[in-house]
């Protein structure tokens, strides 16, 4: 009887530690992906910002000029492509 109640012991320790594995790859899992979108929406958060800006109803630099578009969309490639450098190289994407 003792055997049997130790080893029913020792089982219902296997399982809480299995479940509890279970729950920290899950939140691993999940962090991971957490970093993935944040990188992604942070990278979609420049152009949105600059177009906002340039969208507005006032002048801005290089209004009514092709001068204003090329500087807005190389400002837009240029901070995107440097964020998911950034994200690339600290392996968040």
């Amino acid at each position: 009887m003792l055997r049997a109640t130790e080893w029913t012991e020792s089982l219902r320790d296997l399982v809480a530690s299995v479940m509890e594995t279970n729950l920290s790859v899950q939140a691993n899992s999940m962090n991971l992906i957490t970093k993935k979108v944040t990188s992604w929406a942070a990278i979609i958060a420049v152009p949105t910002a600059i177009t906002g800006y340039y969208g507005q109803n006032l002048p801005y630099p290089g209004f009514g000029r092709q001068s204003g578009f090329i500087t807005s969309a190389a400002v837009i490639v240029v901070l995107s492509a440097l964020l998911y450098l950034t994200f690339k190289r600290k392996d968040w994407l």
